[in-house]
């Protein structure tokens, strides 16, 4: 019950939410997680903590960018099945097809565009 639990803490949130389903495609860099949701980067990372102490999701760090996807074929029963549910709930959410549509111009970006785009709206805000 304790993985339960936790993976319900886990999917409590709509952005967590919207981060597994960007995930199906696979894996992202946080950069391109946070353009995305349009949060800081450092919420992000939370957000991806917070998945992966669930086991829903790996990360993995290349340089200075950290890359999340789904978790693998060892992820216990519980997460798979999980994910699998989420993807069936949303999948057809109007909300994830405009981030389906979004995503795809995000990918065309480089994580360095996306770093400086990131922090020029730091700074504006």
């Amino acid at each position: 019950m304790k993985k339960f639990v936790t993976i319900a803490k886990a999917l409590a949130d709509r952005n967590r939410i919207r981060t597994l389903l960007a995930l199906r495609e696979g894996e992202l860099c946080i950069c391109q997680v946070a353009e995305l949701l349009n949060l800081a980067p450092s919420t992000t990372s939370r957000h991806v903590a917070i998945l992966k102490h669930a086991n829903l999701v790996e990360d993995r760090k290349e340089g200075r960018w950290v890359y999340c996807r789904l978790s693998g074929k060892n992820a216990p029963w519980e997460a798979k099945k999980s994910v699998r549910w989420i993807f069936d709930l949303f999948s057809q959410e109007p909300e994830i097809k405009r981030d389906e549509k979004r995503l795809q111009k995000i990918l065309k970006l480089t994580p360095e565009e996306l770093c400086k785009r990131q922090k020029r709206k730091k700074k504006s805000s």
